[in-house]
């Protein structure tokens, strides 16, 4: 047959086989540890103190908590953390309102839950649950008992392992209440105070009694048996002991008034007797409090947006502040401590009790980015009492972000240098701004504009600049570009900032000559200068030195590096010593000069420059004028060509008045006609324009004979030309002519006018003052054979 499992019932505090209920350790009334029995403490313990430890053990050393539990309807003064035991007091004491507390400790592991002590136990077998020898049941201490039973049995083998299995119930047990208690004062001992404002029938304080008979409570009685003096009484029912006179007329400072509480109905008759003390002075004993909607309250908080208006009442905030105390005792001050004119509270003087009104003062300090939660400390501070006494509520503002900024630049304006011929694309420089508000108020974003931006572009959401991919700055072009950055948030608030942008010069160019053959004429003693160009931008990358590479004859020449004037050596002081070192007549020396840059690398080029050497001469006005500007020669050909216009126009006139006679002398008479066939082979009469050709606006007066360049092109020497030809007149009319008369051809006069063929005409000038006369002296001779020429034309 199957055995079926015994069952035994056990009380939860019992040893059980596998499982054993945790339990209190025990360390006597004055220890600060253990199960809290008999602990004695002192009511002015401040609040948030840790008063005890629970301490207890598991026999599996499985880990236990702690709990703590007060009778419905009672102040809960502690609480305990579950898992350190540590008990925390949570409520002040107030000996002379309740000098025992009464809490329930207890310990588990999880399956087992124990109050220190039991008061009955359990027949193992039959399961009956009986009251413990030696305890007794008070209604009035405990009216309900839970006890937790374990029913085990014997165990067994299940899947090959030994197993026990258990089952727990809970019996509650209610206790009946019997009329055997007498009636007790609740919270004695009792203070009364009398105060200066106090009137007859001010009630001075009540007092308050229980039966002992919970279950069923009887009516109470409460009576003055002694110390009244005449001056109190009590109301029988509710023990409320009020001043039948005027307090001017007490003689004692102190009463001890002796009440009596009965329970007419209490099979005993006992009663209690309590002491009232009352002091007639203005005891100052209540800290003024802070009230929120549910009770007293140290810490107030609201939600709100950001920068509310100056003046405005926060509202969010329900606050009242009382002080129990009577008159002077009372009054206090309020007052905030935090941020500096943030906030200000009113009223600033309270009497008794007041709402709390806290006020907006400086808006500017309600900002968000300067911190989202703003804290303050409200005080409340008795003012013209010993003791001082004080309350304080943190007050906390939890803000709300909205758009009050704009982005802002971390300057002003930036500067940047980019080396010139950088690639398309290269990175400028970079801006930032910053915007404090919160999310999508706070992202900024970058766009560029203005004059010289357009080579630019800018990255929307780093602020970085670079040059636009097509882009190639040149410092020779322009090396100068500012524009503007725009920072912009997402409701189009923005800053601007201009960027200055300096294309660096880079040495990218040779120095360049003119020429790279350079004819010269030196006077000993005074130097001629030679000059190149370089077309960088910056220094030192334009800055140029000189120097003498090569010479004809050699260590004949310095030369300024600065200025590129050259000029002889010093010993060098007359055409004697030049005739001697070159043995030749015509003195014509040869130096190769470099000019060379500063920058880095260094670019350089060179070029050679003839040098004819002469000696100062004493010179005509002509002369002179031409030798000084012989670095100038369009003022020189200037010169020579209004000398030449003079001279012409002045011939023209002489002719034109030679003609202008000889046409008043002639005769043509009528008695005589001459008629002169033409010649076949004649030419007719010409009359030749000059001819002027311009090449380069500096030729445009140089002049030459037409009949001299064309032998210079053929090459073949010069052969006279014709005289001009006058075409055939008309037949005259009748006229008497003498017969030996002789006719007379009209006067003409042809010459050229041509360029010479390049710029470089002006290097044939080696020596200008000789060549400037014999100039002037060939051009007037050329023009007298002209005229005479012509002249001989008429017959």
């Amino acid at each position: 047959m199957r055995r079926c499992p015994s069952l035994f019932l056990l009380l939860s505090l019992l040893r059980r086989q596998s499982d054993y209920a945790p339990y209190f350790y025990d360390n006597g009334p004055s220890s600060t540890n253990g199960n809290m029995a008999l602990f004695s403490i002192s009511e002015d313990t401040p609040v948030g103190t840790q008063i005890y430890v629970l301490n207890g053990t598991d026999p599996e050393e499985d880990p236990v908590r702690y709990g703590l539990a007060f009778e419905k309807g009672s102040t809960e003064y502690f609480r305990v953390d579950p898992k350190s035991g540590n008990v925390t007091l949570i409520q002040e004491l107030d000996r002379e309102k309740q000098d025992e507390i009464s809490v329930h400790v207890s310990i588990t592991d999880g399956r087992n839950k124990t109050s220190p002590f039991t008061k009955f136990t359990i027949d193992g077998h039959s399961g009956i649950l009986r009251v413990k020898p030696g305890e007794t049941l008070d209604f009035e201490t405990t009216p309900t008992h839970f006890v937790t039973v374990v029913a085990k049995d014997g165990g067994g083998k299940y899947k090959g392992k030994h197993q026990v299995l258990t089952s727990t119930a809970t019996v509650t047990i209610n206790v009946i209440d019997s009329q055997d208690m007498p009636p007790y004062f609740v919270g004695t001992p009792y203070f009364g105070y009398i105060y200066e404002v106090s009137v007859p029938g001010s009630e001075i304080y009540t007092v308050y009694a229980k039966d002992g008979d919970q279950g069923n409570p009887n009516p109470i009685h409460y009576s003055i048996i002694n110390g009244s003096d005449g001056v109190f009484d009590i109301n029988s029912t509710s023990g409320c002991i009020t001043l039948t006179t005027f307090p001017s007329l007490l003689k004692n400072e102190l009463y001890e008034i002796k009440v009596k509480v009965t329970s007419p109905n209490n099979e005993l008759q006992d009663y209690d007797v309590t002491t009232v003390t009352v002091r007639v002075v203005d005891l100052n004993n209540h800290p003024p409090t802070f009230y929120g909607e549910n009770g007293p309250q140290n810490k107030f908080e609201v939600t709100m947006y950001e920068h509310p208006p100056a003046g405005e009442i926060l509202r969010g905030f329900k606050i009242t502040v009382n002080d129990s105390d009577q008159g002077a005792n009372a009054k206090f001050k309020l007052r905030l401590v935090g941020p500096s004119r943030v906030l200000r509270v009113v009223p600033q003087t309270v009497l008794n009790e007041a709402q709390v009104t806290i006020i907006v003062e400086d808006t500017s300090g309600i900002d968000y980015e300067k911190g989202p939660t703003l804290s303050f400390k409200l005080l409340a501070v008795e003012i013209d009492t010993p003791e001082r006494f004080s309350a304080t509520a943190d007050i906390v503002i939890n803000l709300l972000d909205t758009n009050d900024n704009i982005p802002k630049f971390t300057s002003e304006y930036y500067i940047a240098r980019v080396p010139e011929n950088s690639p398309g694309g290269s990175s400028v420089s970079s801006v930032t701004a910053n915007d404090p508000d919160s999310g999508s108020w706070g992202e900024v974003k970058y766009t560029i504009y203005g004059s010289g931006s357009d080579l630019f572009s800018i990255n929307a959401s780093s602020g970085l600049i670079t040059t636009q991919p097509w882009t190639s700055l040149d410092a020779e072009v322009r090396s100068k570009y500012n524009f503007y950055v725009k920072a912009e948030d997402s409701e189009g608030k923005y800053s601007l900032a201009e960027v200055f942008v300096t294309v660096t010069d880079m040495n990218d160019h040779a120095p360049e000559f003119d020429e790279v053959l350079v004819e010269k004429t030196m006077i000993i003693g005074t130097p001629v200068k030679i000059e190149a160009v370089d077309e960088d931008a910056e220094s030192p990358n334009n800055v140029i030195e000189y120097s003498i590479m090569t010479a004809d004859p050699d260590n004949a020449f310095d030369i300024n590096a600065d200025t590129g004037e050259i000029k002889l050596k010093p010993y060098i002081k007359s055409m004697e010593i030049v005739q001697n070192i070159t043995k030749q007549k015509d003195c014509k020396w040869s130096v190769v000069v470099e000019a060379r840059d500063r920058g880095s690398p260094s670019f350089s080029t060179t070029a050679v420059v003839n040098i004819d050497i002469t000696e100062a001469v004493r010179l005509g006005p002509m002369a002179a004028f031409l030798m000084k500007s012989r670095d100038n020669p369009l003022k020189a050909l200037g010169m020579v060509t209004f000398i030449i216009s003079v001279l012409v126009g002045g011939t023209v006139l002489i002719s034109t008045a030679m003609y202008m006679r000889n046409s008043k002398s002639n005769r043509i008479m009528p008695a005589r006609r001459i008629i002169k066939r033409r010649p076949r082979d004649q030419q007719p009469w010409t009359f030749k324009i000059p001819v002027i050709k311009f090449t380069n606006p500096g030729e445009k007066f140089l002049i030459t004979n037409p009949e001299s360049s064309l032998q210079q092109e053929t090459g073949s020497p010069r052969l006279k030309p014709p005289p001009p030809i006058a075409p055939c007149l008309p037949p005259p009319p009748p006229s008497n002519v003498r017969p030996n008369e002789r006719l007379r051809a009209v006067p003409t006069i042809s010459g050229a006018l041509a360029s010479k063929g390049s710029k470089k005409a002006k290097s044939s000038r080696r020596k200008e003052g000789n060549i400037s006369s014999a100039l002037v002296s060939e051009l007037k001779m050329k023009l007298e054979q002209k005229i005479h020429e012509n002249n001989q034309g008429y017959y």
